[in-house]
């Protein structure tokens, strides 16, 4: 059996013709799409990208393995204890990586992740790592061709093989090539953003909101900040372009599973570590939040013995895919593992999902989130400086750019949400191997690692703006 997970950094699934995109950023991925299973309701665990893949490979919530944050006494994952054994083949704690090479996979990730992050420990089960050089400087190219070589030789060579790889380009800052052009340059982008909700945002503050972009070695063209909807449209077009020369690649990789007579039996996995807010509660080419937009995530596979063009609106994790594979391969998942296999789903089409999701953020916010029914009940414990409230509701279906806070409107429903996140935190605190819940971990350390200790420098930088009304704001919620 051949595996191939393509996971591309910061692709929110809203963003590709297989879920509904307007613009034509996903060619390929669509082709892929429309072979194999799409899920609409697929969400990471614990954002964003540290956090996020960890759970992915250990298949479980951060509330468990205590690796939430991006910096700081919760970045890693807790040790084992007394009873960490000699090694942890078989044991609780195995990764279901290990799961595929002990069933005779030979298993290989292409990625600069677990170098730029630190997480070394996500490479359990690996026999091989090619780290593509650049610290998540890559662009698709440098991928592709790693990618390239691997399959026309150990993946010509091997009848059993898992191939990891990470595509960066979609996250900041956009690095696609200057002479690849605008292929969006006529196209109009989202039209949910409105000048109302520009001058709104304009008002408020918070890092990467509209006044204050992510800068660096990026795209040509991209405003500085967000003034009005042409800008915002010059911002997209870099988002998708980079989408695009993302896909383009992908295609490459297709193009050669075919040469190679390797496509019709492989198992194509698509997805990404976490989405990408794009203006939605006010944060610009960024993944700040426990929100819809940040914590949903694509989830799209191919391959024999799966359905075709089939889509699944049930809820999932992330962390529920190592579980659903370890079974398609015939083993047992461990009992340890928090998440729980959807195999049915994808191949009879039989319902797998959950009755509801808790998605976490810690390393630029702390929020905690209840996905349920239509709607996303949003809880911040740390704002991160942002403009949060409280509490936000919003209905995804209705409103998923999370545009109306419905809290004031809909109490029951806040209350419905309070009470799932209450239940579903002493659940996982039951059955955890520690007293501590990380997320309280992280605030009484300083808050989350991004913006922990930048306080009073940024109320001065709002100050030194004349956002006076901004920065009083600011101030009194701390």
């Amino acid at each position: 059996m051949k595996i191939l997970y393509i996971d591309v950094d910061s692709l929110r699934p809203d963003h590709l013709g297989a879920y509904g995109y307007h613009r034509n950023t996903s060619p390929n991925i669509d082709r892929i799409a429309a072979n194999g299973v799409r899920f609409t309701n697929y969400y990471a665990s614990d954002a964003p990208c540290a956090p996020s893949r960890n759970a992915l490979f250990s298949s479980r919530f951060g509330i468990h393995t205590g690796s939430i944050n991006h910096g700081g006494l919760d970045a890693d994952t807790r040790p084992i204890g007394s009873d960490r054994p000699f090694n942890h083949h078989h044991t609780p704690y195995q990764a279901w990586v290990e799961d595929l090479r002990f069933k005779g996979h030979h298993t290989a990730m292409i990625s600069p992740f677990p170098g730029r992050h630190a997480k070394w420990n996500v490479l359990e089960g690996f026999l091989e790592m090619h780290d593509t050089g650049k610290h998540a400087g890559e662009t698709a190219g440098d991928v592709s061709k790693q990618a390239v070589n691997w399959l026309q030789s150990t993946g010509v060579e091997k009848d059993d093989w898992f191939l990891y790889l990470n595509f960066w380009d979609p996250h900041t800052p956009y690095r696609t090539p200057e002479d690849y052009g605008n292929p969006f340059k006529d196209d109009p982008a989202p039209e949910w953003l409105t000048e109302e909700i520009i001058q709104q945002q304009r008002d408020s503050f918070g890092p990467m909101s509209a006044r204050e972009l992510p800068r660096g070695d990026q795209w040509p063209n991209l405003p500085d900040e967000i003034r009005h909807p042409e800008d915002f449209k010059r911002w997209i077009d870099g988002y998708d372009t980079a989408i695009k020369h993302v896909d383009d690649h992908i295609g490459l990789l297709l193009d050669t599973l075919e040469e190679n007579g390797m496509l019709e039996e492989t198992i194509i996995i698509l997805s990404a570590d976490h989405g990408e807010n794009q203006g939605e509660l006010n944060v610009y080419g960024d993944h700040q939040t426990a929100d819809h937009i940040t914590s949903r995530i694509p989830l799209i596979i191919s391959g024999p013995s799966f359905k075709k063009g089939y889509v699944d609106e049930d809820f999932h994790y992330q962390i529920d895919l190592g579980p659903t594979l370890t079974e398609f391969v015939g083993m047992e998942s461990s009992e340890r593992r928090d998440g729980k296999s959807f195999l049915p789903a994808i191949t009879t089409g039989d319902s797998a999902g959950r009755p509801y999701l808790v998605v976490s953020q810690a390393a630029w916010s702390c929020q905690r989130s209840v996905r349920f029914d239509q709607w996303i009940l949003i809880r911040t414990y740390h704002d991160g400086l942002k403009d949060f409230p409280n509490l936000m509701l919003f209905n995804v279906e209705e409103d998923p750019h999370e545009t109306n806070n419905l809290v004031d409107q809909r109490p029951e429903i806040v209350a419905k949400g309070l009470r799932l996140l209450d239940e579903w935190v002493a659940e996982q605190m039951a059955i955890s191997d520690s007293p501590t819940d990380p997320m309280w971990s992280v605030i009484q350390e300083g808050g989350p690692y991004h913006t922990r200790g930048n306080l009073h420098s940024y109320v001065e930088k709002l100050q030194k703006q004349g956002r006076h009304e901004a920065a009083n704001r600011l101030l009194s919620r701390h």
